[in-house]
């Protein structure tokens, strides 16, 4: 059985005080737990802060970006391997605002993906459509789009080592107040696991966890996650409230007892 993993986006929100004072209160309120994998997604330059912070806890570090490259004159990037050296396990490939807001292409997305997993991080290569795809009917030619881009030449042995995680992040829900119904997130993670399928055989695709990421709450969250193919959420907004996360990542717990 697939295992949840509960991630939380902060993107470019809190100061170096903040990010600690937030991380060891998640620390407190979320103890380990074999059902559920929690990480926490700081901007960059308080990686190392949330890191030491989360230490001794159930706790796991995510990155919001990286770049394909090891090292040399790229202004501004960061390597997978100067993640890792922070404690950094996961790393979020292809955000709708990354797309979108700042241009990056699927043949971009690939090679960091294909950069960060060689490296020994667990991607969560992000896919979804907007509003206007999604009103004509788009949303599967989208997401299969990215998905085959994204995945390219990433082979069934990085796929084993269960470096690879998807999100479906309806562009139309994010930080809009707007949530996909769990019915329309399952019909497109459904598609997913299809298309997964396609790419590495049934047994593998099975074994592939696919978050959803949009105006995520507590008050949906559950619901969410009671669909068969839903095994995790990408929370961005409601990350940054302690209470609220912690309660996300309880839901999800009752909820994968259930199952």
């Amino acid at each position: 059985m697939r295992e949840y993993l509960i991630a939380g986006n902060w993107k470019m929100n809190l100061g170096r005080t903040e990010s600690v004072y937030l991380a060891r209160e998640l620390a407190d309120k979320i103890p380990a737990n074999d059902a559920v994998e929690t990480v926490l997604i700081p901007t960059f330059v308080h990686l190392d802060a949330v890191h030491q912070a989360i230490a001794s806890s159930a706790l796991k570090l995510g990155a919001q970006d990286v770049y394909y490259e090891k090292k040399g004159a790229f202004t501004g990037e960061i390597s997978p391997a100067m993640l890792k050296e922070v404690g950094v396990q996961f790393v979020l490939v292809g955000h709708s605002e990354r797309r979108h807001i700042l241009g990056e292409t699927d043949a971009l997305l690939n090679q960091k993906t294909r950069a960060a997993i060689a490296e020994g991080l667990s991607v969560v290569l992000c896919v979804g459509e907007t509003l206007p795809e999604r009103q004509s009917h788009q949303t599967n030619e989208v997401v299969a789009r990215q998905l085959a881009g994204g995945l390219a030449k990433v082979d069934s042995d990085m796929v084993q080592l269960r470096r690879l995680v998807i999100a479906y992040e309806p562009v139309w829900a994010i930080g809009t107040g707007l949530t996909a119904t769990p019915q329309q997130a399952q019909a497109v993670h459904s598609f997913i696991r299809q298309r997964l399928t396609d790419l590495y055989g049934t047994s593998l695709a099975r074994t592939i966890r696919i978050q959803y990421g949009g105006s995520v709450r507590k008050a949906n969250a559950a619901d969410l996650l009671a669909e068969a193919d839903i095994d995790g959420l990408l929370v961005g907004g409601a990350s940054l409230a302690a209470d609220e996360f912690a309660d996300i990542v309880r839901a999800a717990e009752q909820v994968k007892g259930k199952k």
